[in-house]
């Protein structure tokens, strides 16, 4: 009896860990230190902007794109010759980012092929509304690039109307339901990509699976540690994702780093703070250097052979590519099987969506979303 109580004790001990080692912190720290001081250099061999091969049959859905990183993937896959859908909550900015893109264009080659749609990721509602109206039109999708994200930093912690702690809902849960409801159009669009813009910032993160919107007490809440968490747990559920979807799917899972970059976090940054943050231009990127990883994973035609290496190796992580376009290894907790998958499950139950949806998609089954409407 003795042995048995003690035993589930032992791998409760193994299993529940708490958060990160002061060493895996530490070095975590230490990377995101040496990411800004030398990135400059890591990518010194890329040009700027990116030069990409031709995509002129490529239709592809660009998150978050009226500002930063998003709005010049947008703008660079358009006049590469690509159709692209702005997936934005602001679609008024959105329209006019479009006919300023236009004027600028005129007398340079064929009108850009832009459109916008709308899509608020605080609204899980919003995001099934999205995918329905694209999956309607059975057209075939090529490249989703998740490139919306927040980081409120300093900001108190807030919950979305679905009662999600809203880093985790915009930059996680919503681009996993997204992705996941897309799927039909992704394999109508095969070879296809998912393509999610991380941060370097998931190797100070950690993921409680009991305590995703970290409200239990266990952990204080910080935008840090929502940002860094949310992070992390987009690359633990890519990683199963990138798994779960078979070679004939012909779909491409990657996580890119645009590198630190000025845009992606300065609007949320306190005045002082901002000010000390343009004393360093030298070291950050601008939203056109940070653009280039997302472009390169989404244009690159190695990138798939790359992953279903990944994927031949039994690799616990998908792809993640580096600021410097070239494969780099996320964090070592990224390399958690086991929270991987409890991630998987969790997200899954978050969104609404049976946990094997994924297969039931790709068999060409209809599935039930407990939200935008559709009760089951």
């Amino acid at each position: 009896m003795a042995t048995t109580s003690s035993h589930p004790k032992e791998e409760v001990k193994k299993k529940k860990k708490e958060g990160l080692g002061w060493i895996e912190w530490a070095r975590g720290w230490l990377y995101l230190v040496y990411e800004m001081l030398f990135q400059r250099i890591t990518a010194s061999h890329l040009q700027n902007p990116m030069p990409l091969p031709p995509v002129n049959d490529l239709t592809c859905i660009v998150t978050g794109s009226t500002s930063g990183i998003g709005r010049e993937i947008a703008r660079q896959l358009a006049e590469a010759g690509a159709h692209v859908v702005m997936a934005v909550r602001n679609t008024k900015a959105a329209n006019e980012l479009i006919q300023k893109w236009q004027n600028e264009w005129t007398g340079m080659g064929l009108p850009l092929n832009i459109e916008v749609m709308e899509l608020d990721l605080l609204s899980l509602d919003s995001v099934v509304r999205f995918a329905e109206a694209w999956n309607a039109r059975l057209g075939p999708l090529h490249v989703l690039i998740n490139n919306a994200g927040i980081f409120s930093i300093g900001e108190p912690q807030k919950l979305s109307k679905d009662g999600y702690e809203e880093h985790l809902q915009v930059n996680h849960l919503a681009p996993a339901l997204l992705s996941v409801l897309l799927l039909p159009s992704l394999i109508r669009g095969s070879p296809s990509r998912i393509i999610n813009l991380n941060s370097v910032m998931h190797y100070v993160g950690f993921v409680d699976t009991e305590d995703m919107n970290v409200v239990s007490g266990k952990r204080k809440y910080t935008s840090l540690v929502g940002y860094s968490s949310s992070k992390l747990a987009q690359i633990m559920f890519s990683s199963v994702l990138h798994k779960r979807l078979p070679a004939e799917s012909g779909i491409t899972v990657a996580c890119v780093s645009p590198g630190i970059v000025q845009t992606n976090v300065a609007r949320d940054l306190p005045k002082i703070v901002q000010a000390a943050y343009h004393l360093i231009p030298y070291f950050i990127f601008s939203a056109q250097e940070g653009s280039r990883s997302a472009l390169f994973a989404a244009t690159d035609p190695q990138v798939p052979e790359y992953c279903e290496l990944l994927k031949a190796d039994d690799w616990p992580v998908c792809a993640f590519i580096s600021q410097d376009c070239r494969p780099t290894n996320p964090s070592e907790e990224a390399h958690n099987v086991e929270t991987s998958h409890e991630v998987w499950e969790k997200t899954f139950e978050m969104i609404g969506l049976p946990s094997d949806a994924v297969e039931r998609l790709i068999e060409g089954e209809e599935v039930a979303c407990r939200y935008g409407g559709h009760k089951g």
